[in-house]
């Protein structure tokens, strides 16, 4: 075990200064590096290191690196995930590796530098949420490797520095991570001076026995006091260990709370021996305890195995529960954990992973990460699943050959029963001779009801999250449109309680090359309803807005069609049609939060947007229009109540936080802008959705010209004469001959095809003319199937269609708009538009 030399200097200072400390009442604070550099010494690391996925390259970047005692190892700046090295092939696996010193002297790939004779090494995956986010590797300096109890501390540890790389999902690891993570777990450390009975504790354990640090006098007995007089004989035996007992202790204990609530301790510690051979020193860790530990007896395992299994959410959660429940205790070599689904049985768990490990039957179905195969080719797993009842195999029986080698030394077979029948099946196998004792069938059959109903609601629970993750996928955009004259970017995180996707929505919708509508929304509720109401109001509003419609209009509509759904869930929303060209915005808000901008100046406000009612509630309800006029390089957010209101944060605050972050953020990056809007994602408890748009403004302004044609015998000749003088103006006349043919074409058909007004737009952008004549019919016009020698119908479409680069037709505000598009030779092209927004959580 590697020198404590932060807890030895702790204790220099008491033994000075002991009497001094007892009189004031109260010690000075343990710093925090020091805390940290006793629990991680405690738990035999000297050294630990975080490797993250590099982008799309294929390798594990070092992101963070720590020294808890004296070392100069150093490890590998990058490493191939396809590679050798002990992190990649645990993050691969998804399993802790261990490696005693001569284990890690047989890599190249990976292991420390300079070499030691004496370094083990601990490779922990970090994964949370089913995502793989990297690895935690963790360097030893003892001969003798990481013990039991110290490895099950470090994997909470690897398990809290997930839990932030998965809070900071889409941007890069938060720094500093190492020592967040492990003060997030409550470990408290302590070095207690026997002689003396002077002990220096920390924050985290003071906190952890109730006693605030101004309270704290440095002394042992103050900390006994707090424990329950039924624990305090074992507490004393460890705290005034006997002249020869060294080495380490376990105990847990219980304590009392300020208020009188009882909690569990868990206290693991080590005697030091001084120059006499007596205890100079007793060095020790206290963490809160969330479970029962596992004891030797069969009461305690499954006490233990019922307590985790509770905290087991997904099928790998499981799978990792029964291993531990399992492998070490009953000393097998083998454990495997299938499903059955339909006839064939898909392995979920193997351990030892390797497939060298494993039948080369099995290796041949070796299809993915795991194998699966037929029921019908395992005979004696046929009949125990038809059965349902353990079966036990001693050492020497003859299997079938898609099992020979799981058990030569004895093999038990586990169907798993959940709810009348039988989910799946677990495999203990040894190597060596085992003989079965009699109570081990108890153990076994107990074990299996309970991983089998366990598995059945692991199952149950990952089909409700990839049910929730298609919803997501399936009803927000995949991507949002490239813009001529800005730039848009979305965020959305589903809410981290029930089904973890809600009502959020949000949408950019092109309406035409100088306008777009951004839309954002919310309807009550997270369930599979509100969701399926967020994707059907979603679609209208868009199909409504595609139409042609005002701002007012769109949304008038889509609150008569949630009235008329005769649900008892009601939306609210914001919506804003902007004027690329212009600036001009015109908003409406029905019941949602008012609009944010930012200024090109850096300063921000909250529009004033006149409000309606939410949708869904009064059919005949008003929704006024706000006209306000953005000037390039202003940045528009829209987003949810998820991100500005919660338990412990009043609406109004969180706008303010809101606006201030949206100040301070560069607004040259709008993805990262999205990101430091969301800000601390792990305190969320409904979805987000944010939509940014960053109006830049229109690089090549359009000229535009337009005529309304009289329904006159002449009235096609007028609008040549017009068409021509236009493009005279704009010393277009290159294209003269081809954009007055389409013009006489189209505006022949609207005459003779339509009723009502007839209008023509001529628009010069860049290197095209667009022609468009619109009228008042919504039917958009049809080319001719059959053209031969005598049809005359519909030629003139084709004519439009041969002298346009592109031709179209689209609906708008009382009828439609036919449109054609000629490219002027030796012109400059119209500047292309900035590449889309990405989004994250429910990213595409």
């Amino acid at each position: 075990m590697p020198e404590d030399g932060g807890a030895r200097a702790g204790v220099s200072q008491l033994r000075a200064s002991g009497a001094d400390a007892a009189d004031a009442g109260g010690l000075p604070a343990v710093p925090e590096a020091a805390a940290d550099e006793r629990a991680l010494t405690f738990a035999g690391a000297a050294m630990a290191a975080v490797y993250v996925p590099a982008g799309d390259k294929d390798e594990l970047r070092l992101a963070e690196t720590a020294r808890w005692a004296v070392s100069d190892y150093r490890l590998p700046e990058c490493l191939s995930l396809s590679g050798g090295s002990p992190a990649a092939h645990a993050f691969r696996t998804d399993r802790s590796l261990w490696l005693s010193p001569a284990e890690l002297a047989a890599y190249s790939e990976g292991a420390p530098t300079p070499p030691h004779t004496e370094a083990s090494l601990g490779a922990l995956p970090l994964e949370a949420d089913g995502s793989r986010l990297g690895c935690l590797v963790v360097l030893g300096g003892s001969a003798d490797g990481f013990e039991d109890e110290q490895r099950r501390f470090l994997e909470r540890y690897a398990d809290a520095v997930a839990g932030l790389l998965l809070a900071a999902a889409g941007r890069s690891p938060p720094s500093p991570l190492l020592g967040p993570a492990l003060r997030s777990l409550r470990v408290g450390s302590f070095v207690l001076v026997p002689d003396t009975g002077l002990i220096d504790a920390d924050d985290a354990l003071l906190e952890l026995l109730g006693i605030t640090p101004a309270d704290f006098d440095g002394k042992a007995d103050t900390l006994l006091a707090h424990a329950l007089p039924e624990d305090m004989h074992a507490l004393v035996s460890v705290l005034e260990p006997a002249p020869q007992a060294f080495g380490r202790r376990e105990l847990e204990f219980r304590v009392r709370g300020p208020t009188g609530e009882m909690r569990w301790l868990r206290l693991s510690c080590r005697v030091v021996a001084g120059t006499d051979d007596r205890p100079e020193q007793v060095l020790g860790v206290v963490t809160a305890t969330s479970v029962l530990r596992r004891g030797p007896d069969d009461v305690s395992r499954i006490q233990w195995l019922t307590a985790a299994l509770d905290d087991a959410t997904t099928v790998r959660d499981v799978g990792r529960v029964v291993v531990t429940a399992l492998r070490e205790p009953l000393g097998a070599d083998r454990v495997a954990l299938a499903e059955l689904q339909g006839d064939r049985l898909m392995v979920t768990v193997l351990d030892p992973p390797q497939p060298a490990a494993w039948p080369e039957a099995w290796r041949a179905e070796w299809r993915t990460e795991w194998p699966d195969a037929p029921v019908s080719a395992l005979p004696t797993l046929q009949l125990a699943l038809r059965d349902g009842r353990l079966d036990l195999w001693p050492a020497g029986t003859a299997f079938e050959p898609n099992l020979a080698g799981i058990g030569n030394g004895g093999l038990a077979v586990l169907p798993l029963p959940a709810r009348g029948r039988v989910t799946g099946v677990c495999l203990v196998g040894w190597d060596q001779p085992h003989e079965f004792a009699p109570d081990e069938r108890s153990l076994l059959t107990a074990t299996a009801a309970l991983v089998g109903q366990a598995l059945k609601r692991a199952h149950e629970h990952d089909a409700e999250q990839e049910l929730a993750t298609m919803l997501q996928r399936s009803l927000l955009p995949r991507r949002l449109p490239n813009l001529p004259g800005g730039t848009a970017v979305a965020r959305y995180l589903p809410a981290r309680r029930g089904l973890q996707v809600g009502g959020d929505w949000y949408d950019v919708i092109a309406l035409s090359e100088d306008r777009v509508a951004l839309v954002i929304g919310d309807v009550q509720g997270h369930s599979a309803g509100a969701a399926t109401i967020m994707g059907q109001m979603r679609t209208a509003v868009r199909a409504y807005a595609v139409e042609g419609h005002p701002p007012d209009v769109v949304v008038s509509h889509a609150n008569r069609l949630l009235v008329g759904m005769e649900t008892d869930l009601f939306a609210t929303c914001c919506y804003a049609e902007l004027d690329l060209e212009q600036g001009n915005t015109l908003f409406v808000r029905a019941g949602h939060l008012a609009p944010l901008v930012r200024h090109p100046d850096g300063s921000t406000e909250e529009i004033e947007v006149e409000g309606g009612l939410p949708l869904g509630i009064l059919q005949e309800a008003e929704f006024p229009m706000t006209a306000v006029e953005l000037s390039p390089g202003t940045v528009l957010a829209l987003v949810t109540d998820g991100l500005v209101e919660a338990a412990g944060l009043p609406l109004d605050e969180g706008m303010r936080q809101t606006r201030t972050a949206l100040a301070a953020a560069d607004p040259a990056d709008l993805g990262r802008m999205a990101d430091q809007l969301l800000g601390d994602v792990g305190r969320r408890e409904d979805d987000v959705a944010v939509l940014l748009l960053r109006y830049d403004g229109m690089g090549t302004r359009p000229i535009r010209a337009g005529w309304v044609v009289w329904r006159l015998p002449d009235a096609v000749m007028h609008a040549r004469r017009f068409t021509a003088r236009t493009l005279r103006n704009w010393q277009a006349d290159d294209v003269a001959d081809a954009v007055l043919l389409v013009v006489s074409e189209l505006v022949t058909n609207a005459l003779v095809h339509t009723q009502g007004p007839v209008r023509l737009d001529l628009m010069l952008r860049g290197d095209r003319v667009r022609v468009c004549v619109g009228d008042s019919s919504p039917r958009a016009p049809a080319k001719p199937v059959i053209v031969d020698w005598e049809s005359t119908g519909g030629r003139g479409l084709l004519l439009v269609e041969a002298m346009s680069e592109s031709f179209g037709s689209m609906p708008v505000a009382g009828g439609k708009q036919v449109w054609s598009e000629i490219v002027l030779p030796g012109r400059a092209p119209a500047p292309t538009a900035s590449d889309p927004g990405t989004e994250r959580g429910g990213r595409r």
